[in-house]
């Protein structure tokens, strides 16, 4: 079968997501659970601990609290409250902290720090998994135990208002509810305004046991503009109020119930200092916790410093005040502050629940729990806690019964807090049959990959993959038989969970069948190279066959990337990986250019340089459009060889002048914005542009960039195009002064901000426009195969289309970095790529080289915190999940695709090679691809890392992302090529 190697990429690309997919289905486990699920009704308590006797006790203890009310506030870190900002922001509550009738922690959250895993950890007392990261798009029913499902089974009546995730976890849970949507970030007044509107009606109403309310406007704001930005302090301001009315309105119906009532501020995660969210940084896992209750009663010179705990404390805290079992799941312990003030027998009973139900938990997912420190403190504490009810029911009050009973309170706390470590790190169960189908895959992908590339080297339009004859053969049956027989074997087992297990059998076939075909093939041709042994002999003695020194480096680059991938250290700093490689090539480049034209006279006779006079300076040469230039022809080795009729080339200083150009560009853009981890938190130009003392600054240089992205992108389009790009960039101007982030000159710095949704959609109008004019000539162009001419224009009028979205979706401070992008773009086209004559598979990794340093200087890192969620939601009115998600993922991939897409016009351009494009998307499929495995396998070996959950797993979420971006962009490339049709 004769596949173009562009299709054959594309392919093995496609297949290669299914095989990722299926190991992160299996890498990101279940974690700890008991078996005992909540369907099948709530267990009888256990009884107080009684020595040679038995108990009176065997039913929950009384609640604490008749009524509660939990206040979430998304986005509240714990300076907020207890720092500078609380105290001139938050006075009320402040007031409560430190002289009020509470109780103050700092509770640690538990990356991935995203709304979704963290209301899990909240109510049910668990740790979430790291795909929770993805669930968090569209949050399915939360079938654990938690505390909601236990207040419900109680009769108690619950009402929520707030973000819709609670909504989508609990569907028939609430008694009344109103759901606002979390992932529409640019709306940061509403979002509240929809909550707090109910608070009166309900307030004055006694017909609830439990009120929840989740405020999402803070986090709205940090997405925005950041941690430090005014609408911070008002909105602090607001929420201070709020905790206000609600605090003295359940003060004055204190008198007419037994009990007091419970109010609970906390934060889901932090905010980083960014804004964003969803990594480890202390600023995102520290939140407040407050309890507030007249049950707390504080004697006058008690001060009470906020505590370090756990956010997983809560739900059994809950539980406990509110008089329910505690989650079966839960790996909290019981806030011993809320009980102190109780007879110490009550303390200990409620002790005793909570660290029996730890112990069961540990015996169910341990093999070994006898042996842990914690079972074995408690299996002390219960049996002193026996001794101790003994001598209480024969009314001993002698101070042994006292001393006795505080060593019993000793013990259980340092029970609870072992069994809660134990239980929190406790390795999760991995799923090893996925992971290690979904390695299988991947890696018989990478070794077709290799396989095939030396035909690809070879320049071959097309490869001849054995496929028929593979799949019809016995072998495949054969190994397709045993595959089915292994899985079998696996899901029938008693102690299998493999995700893998739950498809349907006809997809798990196929799957087995996807492997056979992939070992077939990949035999197939492995026989067929070793057979057909004058390939690689023909190969090496091609006259041009000889590595030189960007090759050299272009190789070892690529490897050597490959390699730091299994250190931590190196993943969080992957930037500077990509740094020094850029930088790097430049300077081979520039010895390439000088070499070249100093010894021009003997290149002339070889391979390199051809200079043209016609650049008045190196800025004329970058700014003119590249479509001006003369048709290059091939020279015998396949690469470009300008013609001496072509206008528009550079003088020869301009030339030498172009890497080191591109070398300034690149020190530049480091420092716009510090990334990365050991780096983030210091000072950078973004960080100065955003503030709102420089937003004259920040307008100007905003301004200038738009300027700039113009003058490299017009030349290139049709009349139409060049006034659709003006008015789009000019709109994409107007939608950042709209919503406040830079001002026009004759506009006030305290004009009234809006979503600039009207902005945003006019030049949505443009960017489809031009998409849609690029599409047409380019599908013209299909249709009649000379049509050279319009099918690079419309190859040029797509680029422009990106180009124009990237500028909406990139904040201000960015646009910078897409003008550099530009820059840098139309320089190496000028000064490297045309007069060095570098092949189709030089100039696709420098390419990828590139996106890759640029996806790294907009901001982005391996941390899940630096992706811009507010991208997603651009000129949207509601959440629409399709298209957030899709402007999410083009905005954080900008760079790559914007290089990928100049990839495909340059080629198309410059090679009058029908083959070129169709191996350059073999050779970015195989660069991409080649990470991926190797971290794969970096991954499985390093599953017990200590930081495989913090480092290595975000990025493995990073390379699947980017695996599928690539997929679809060998898509394009494959739909571009037309390797059937020669330029006249």
């Amino acid at each position: 079968m004769r596949l173009g190697s562009g299709a054959f990429a594309a392919s093995c690309v496609a297949i290669e997501v299914i095989g990722v997919a299926i190991f992160i289905r299996g890498f990101f486990p279940a974690p700890v659970r008991s078996s005992v699920r909540p369907e099948h009704g709530a267990e009888t308590p256990a009884p107080e601990p009684v020595a040679g006797a038995s108990s009176n006790q065997t039913e929950l203890p009384p609640p604490l609290f008749s009524k509660a009310v939990i206040v979430v506030i998304d986005a509240l870190r714990d300076d907020f409250v207890f720092g500078s900002k609380g105290v001139k922001y938050m006075p009320y509550t402040t007031y409560l902290v430190e002289k009020g009738a509470s109780h103050s922690f700092v509770a640690e959250a538990k990356p991935p720090t995203v709304t979704m895993p963290r209301i899990k950890a909240l109510m049910t007392g668990s740790l979430p998994g790291f795909v929770d990261v993805i669930r968090n798009l569209n949050s399915p029913v939360l079938l654990e135990d938690n505390v909601i499902r236990q207040a419900k089974a109680a009769g108690k009546r619950i009402i929520f208002y707030g973000d819709e995730t609670w909504v989508k976890l609990f569907p028939k849970h609430f008694v009344e509810y109103d759901g606002t949507t979390s992932f529409f970030v640019s709306d940061y007044i509403e979002v509240d305004n929809n909550v707090t509107r109910h608070l009166d009606k309900v307030l004055k109403r006694g017909d609830w046991d439990v009120l929840i309310l989740h405020y999402l406007g803070l986090d709205h704001i940090g997405h925005i503009s950041g941690p430090h930005s005014p609408l911070i302090g008002h909105k602090l301001s607001e929420m201070d109020s709020i905790l206000m009315k609600i605090h003295t309105s359940l003060l004055s119906k204190e008198r007419e119930i037994l009990l007091p009532s419970l109010l609970v501020l906390c934060g889901d995660h932090g905010m980083s200092e960014t804004g964003s969210h969803g990594a480890s940084s202390t600023e995102e896992v520290s939140t407040p916790l407050i309890l507030i209750s007249s049950a707390f009663e504080r004697k006058p010179g008690d001060i009470r410093h906020p505590k370090h705990v756990q956010q997983t404390d809560l739900a059994a805290t809950l539980a406990i005040g509110l008089g329910l079992p505690i989650p079966k799941d839960s790996v909290g312990s019981l806030l011993f502050p809320v009980i102190e003030g109780k007879p110490i027998r009550e303390q200990l009973r409620f002790l005793h629940l909570n660290t029996l139900q730890l112990s069961k938990l540990l015996q169910e997912n341990v093999p070994s729990y006898e042996k842990d420190p914690g079972f074995e403190q408690f299996k002390m504490a219960e049996r002193l806690h026996g001794n101790w009810v003994k001598l209480h029911l024969e009314e001993n009050n002698s101070d042994i019964l006292l001393g006795l009973g505080t060593k019993v309170l000793r013990q259980y706390l340092g029970a609870l807090k072992t069994l809660s470590l134990s239980l929190s790190t406790q390795v999760a169960h991995y799923d090893i049959y996925s992971m290690v189908v979904g390695a299988v895959v991947v890696l018989e992908v990478l070794a077709l990959f290799l396989l095939s590339t030396p035909h690809v080297l070879c320049r071959k339009a097309e490869l001849d993959v054995p496929l028929l004859s593979p799949v019809s053969s016995l072998l495949f049956y054969l190994i397709f038989l045993v595959l089915l027989a292994i899985h079998v074997l696996v899901c029938t087992s008693s102690v299998s969970s493999s995700s893998l297990c739950s498809l349907p059998w006809l997809a798990a076939a196929g799957v087995m069948a996807l492997v056979s075909a992939l070992l077939c093939v990949m035999l197939s041709a492995l026989v067929r190279m070793v057979m057909d042994g004058t390939l690689l002999k023909k190969n090496a003695a091609h006259p041009s066959s000889g590595w030189s020194e960007v090759n050299c480096l272009l190789f070892m680059g690529t490897v050597g990337h490959v390699l730091s991938l299994g250190a931590s250290s190196f993943v969080e700093e992957e930037h500077q990986t990509w740094y020094f490689l850029v930088n790097t090539l430049c300077l081979a480049l520039s010895q390439e250019t000088c070499r070249s034209y100093f010894e021009r006279d003997d290149c002339e006779a070889h391979h390199h340089f051809h200079v043209e006079q016609g650049c008045v300076d190196i800025l004329a040469c970058t700014l003119q459009d590249s479509t001006d230039c003369g048709t290059p022809e091939p020279d015998r080795a396949g690469k470009w060889v300008t013609p001496s009729k072509a206008q528009g080339s550079c003088k020869p200083w301009a030339v030498l002048a172009g890497p080191w150009l591109v070398l300034i560009c690149c020190r530049l853009l480091r420092s716009l914005n510090q990334t990365g981890v050991q780096g983030a938190h210091r000072p950078d130009l973004s960080h100065w542009l955003t503030s709102s003392d420089h937003k004259v600054q920040l307008s100007g240089l905003a301004a200038l960039s738009l300027v700039v992205i113009f003058m490299l992108v017009h030349r290139g389009c049709s009349l139409v195009s060049k006034v659709a790009l003006a008015l789009g960039l000019l709109g994409v101007y107007c939608y950042r002064a709209a919503t406040g982030l830079v001002l026009f000159p004759w506009q006030p710095d305290n004009k009234a901000i809006s979503k600039g949704i009207t902005e945003a959609r006019f030049v949505y109008v443009f960017v489809l426009g031009t998409l849609f004019t690029g599409t047409k000539d380019l599908l013209k162009a299909q249709v009649t195969a000379t049509d050279f001419k319009a099918r690079t224009a419309g190859l040029w009028e797509i680029h422009s289309g990106l180009v124009l979205l990237a500028a909406l979706l990139l904040r201000p401070h960015n646009l910078p970095v897409l003008a550099s992008s530009l820059l840098i773009q139309t320089v190496m086209t000028k000064s490297i790529w045309r007069p060095l004559r570098h092949d189709a598979a030089e100039v696709t990794v420098m390419h990828y080289w590139f996106g890759q340093a640029f996806f790294y200087f907009q901001g982005n890192s391996n941390n899940i915190a630096t992706i811009d969620v507010s991208a997603g939601f651009v000129g949207l009115d509601t959440y629409m999940e399709a298209p957030a998600a899709l402007l999410t993922v083009f905005g954080t991939y900008v760079g790559p695709v914007l290089w990928a897409s100049h990839l495909v016009y340059f080629l198309s351009s410059e090679a009058s090679n029908g083959s070129a494009l169709s191996r350059a998307c073999f050779c970015y499929a195989l660069v991409c691809s080649v990470p991926v495995a190797a971290y794969i396998v970096l991954v499985t070996s390093l599953r017990y890392h200590l930081f495989i959950w913090s480092v290595f797993s975000p990025k493995l979420l990073y390379e699947g992302v980017h695996l599928l971006v690539t997929a679809a962009l060998c898509a394009v490339f494959t739909a571009t090529d037309q390797t059937r049709h020669t330029r006249p």
